[in-house]
C-alpha cells in the first residue's frame, strides 16, 4: 500500500519512521541483458548463463549491482507519494554498499527508514536510509542513503 504523504514538510515529522517494504520486484535474465546492453556491462557474471551454471556458486547469473540500485526510484514511487509538492529533485546518495549478489530469479525489495529532514528554500531536504533484500533472506544487499529535495508547491 503507498502511503501519502500530505506536504514535503510532513518530512520534518517523520525522521526515524520506517516505510515499506516494496512489493518484491523478481529479477529476471531478460532485465539483466537489458541492463548490460544498456551500459555496455557484459561481465559474464551477468549475461552468460551456461557458464555460470558451473562456475557462479549457486549456479546462477547475478544481477549487476547498479541494476538493483536503478530500481529503488520506482520502488520508492509504490512505498510512498507526496501531495503538494511543486517539484522533487534527486539531490544524491551517500554510502553505497553492494552488500551480497542477487542472482537471477530473486525477488528483491525495499526498505526505507526517513534519517533526516531539514526545511531549505522553499521546501525540505530529506535523507532517507534504503535497504534491498531478497524476499526470504534477512541480510541486506544493497544499502544506500539517499537524499532527496521537495519544493512545496506554489502559492496560487
Amino acid at each position: 500500500m503507498t502511503r501519502t504523504i500530505a506536504t514535503p514538510g510532513q518530512f520534518l515529522e517523520m525522521v526515524g519512521e520506517i516505510l515499506g517494504p516494496s512489493e518484491p520486484v523478481t529479477i529476471t535474465q531478460k532485465m539483466i541483458d537489458q541492463f548490460a546492453e544498456a551500459t555496455g556491462d557484459h561481465q559474464w557474471i551477468h549475461v552468460d548463463v551456461d557458464r555460470a551454471s558451473r562456475e557462479m556458486p549457486g549456479g546462477k547469473t547475478i544481477a549487476h549491482g547498479y541494476l538493483t540500485l536503478s530500481l529503488l526510484a520506482g520502488l520508492q514511487n509504490a512505498i510512498y507519494r507526496v501531495e503538494g509538492v511543486g517539484r522533487a529533485i534527486n539531490y544524491g546518495a551517500n554510502k553505497l554498499r553492494l552488500i551480497a549478489p542477487v542472482p537471477v530469479g530473486s525477488q528483491v525489495q525495499l526498505t526505507q527508514t526517513i534519517s533526516g529532514a531539514e526545511r531549505i528554500d522553499g521546501g525540505v531536504k530529506v535523507s532517507i536510509d534504503n535497504l534491498f533484500t531478497i524476499v526470504g533472506q534477512e541480510r541486506p544487499v544493497l544499502a544506500v542513503e539517499t537524499i532527496g529535495l521537495f519544493f512545496d508547491e506554489p502559492a496560487a
